[in-house]
């Protein structure tokens, strides 16, 4: 774990040595707010609850995080430093860990300056606190799972742009796997377990389960075998590229 913390925090260190790390922070800021205030009513709605600021969070992340992810490994494999990393005394999954980790740290800081919009709704009324803090857990791993596709994502391709659009149009696929949208392709020709498999996969009926405080460990299941997979996927395809 030395070498994967060591990781950790040079790439954590790296996003807040560019301005880039402070513009999406006011950015996502300014964008909960807008969303939660304005689109969402919050105080129009006269309810002691965060449902308005944390049913937004998917649209945000399948946007904010791709912004994110797709510099992670495709600036590495451009600029020519992935070389220089894989010869480090490290292995492929530690470097992915690392590097995972402090994107998932990093987003986790973003998501917990929002905190004052959880004093707001407290000082305005009474509300279940319980059901915040499974919301915020709920965003946090979904926030992962995001950033596991994105990290994949980034692996295949030299270009950013490229790495950005893949990885909006396949955390779509997974936001709406539940919905009519896509099973509609599948109805008529693929078989029922096949359908519910893909049903299975939306993040949105696992990540609504828990902002509402339903604790089901299969969501938090869900949400960890998914980062695993993405994660030994990048793993392999970085192994697989890293003499392109």
């Amino acid at each position: 774990m030395k070498a994967v913390v060591t990781i950790f925090r040079r790439e954590l260190v790296s996003y807040f040595s560019t301005p880039v790390a402070y513009v999406f922070i006011v950015i996502f800021l300014v964008l909960t707010g807008v969303f939660t205030f304005y689109i969402g009513n919050f105080y129009e709605r006269g309810q002691a609850d965060l449902i308005p600021f944390f049913s937004f969070h998917p649209w945000l992340y399948l946007f904010l995080i791709p912004a994110i992810t797709m510099r992670l490994w495709a600036e590495e494999r451009k600029s020519g430093t992935i070389e220089l990393l894989l010869t480090l005394p490290v292995s492929m999954y530690q470097v992915v860990l690392g590097k995972f980790l402090a994107a998932w740290a990093f987003t986790g800081i973003a998501l917990g300056l929002t905190f004052p919009i959880w004093i707001t709704v407290n000082y305005l009324g009474d509300p279940d606190n319980g059901v915040i803090f499974a919301a915020y857990v709920g965003s946090f791993l979904m926030a992962g799972g995001f950033l596991s596709i994105g990290a994949a994502i980034s692996a295949l391709s030299r270009n950013q742009v490229v790495a950005f659009i893949l990885t909006v149009v396949t955390c779509f696929m997974f936001l709406l796997a539940g919905f009519p949208l896509v099973l509609d392709f599948f109805y008529g020709w693929a078989p029922q377990v096949l359908i519910d498999g893909i049903a299975s996969l939306s993040f949105l009926t696992h990540y609504s389960s828990i902002s509402k405080g339903v604790i089901d460990f299969r969501d938090f299941i869900y949400f960890v075998a998914l980062i695993s997979f993405f994660l030994i996927a990048n793993a392999i395809l970085i192994d697989l590229k890293k003499a392109d």
